[in-house]
């Protein structure tokens, strides 16, 4: 079971902060150095779009497997860094919550009213989360591979 479970949480964060480095570091600087606003938030819309249902999905098989692995092992029991992965995860997905429920709707209203400046306000702050995640996702594999030499 614990291999599965690994696999799981493995495959999820290999989306989640895959998907952010993509989105950060690639798509974002090309679209905003070659496309105007108008062009360049519907196409960053509609691929944050698809991308937020697979981060979703990556969340809840991260969270469950994460959960399900410390069940096992025992939550007194479980190494001190399995509980610090465990809060920052958590925080990055309230971040993560944040960024779908609050943000991502002003820039597809942005987006859907032509009002630029609105639409990248929205991007820059989803830019902002994201960048926020990316340091945490970076923090939270140090601990997950590090950790478990710190705790002896």
């Amino acid at each position: 079971m614990r291999p599965f479970l690994l696999f799981l949480h493995l495959a999820g964060v290999i989306v989640w902060l895959g998907g952010m480095f993509f989105a950060h570091f690639c798509l974002r600087p090309v679209a905003a150095e070659q496309l105007p606003p108008a062009q360049r938030l519907p196409l960053l819309a509609a691929v944050l779009g698809r991308f937020f249902v697979a981060v979703a999905l990556a969340i809840v098989l991260i969270l469950l497997s994460g959960f399900a692995s410390l069940k096992i092992t025992g939550f007194a029991l479980a190494p001190l860094h399995w509980h610090v992965m465990s809060g920052l995860g958590v925080l990055m997905a309230g971040i993560f919550a944040a960024i779908y429920f609050r943000f991502y709707p002003r820039l597809v209203a942005g987006v859907a009213a032509e009002d630029w400046p609105a639409a990248g306000t929205a991007m820059n702050r989803i830019r902002q989360l994201v960048a926020t995640n990316l340091l945490l996702g970076g923090l939270t594999l140090a601990v997950a591979t590090l950790g478990a030499y710190f705790g002896k």
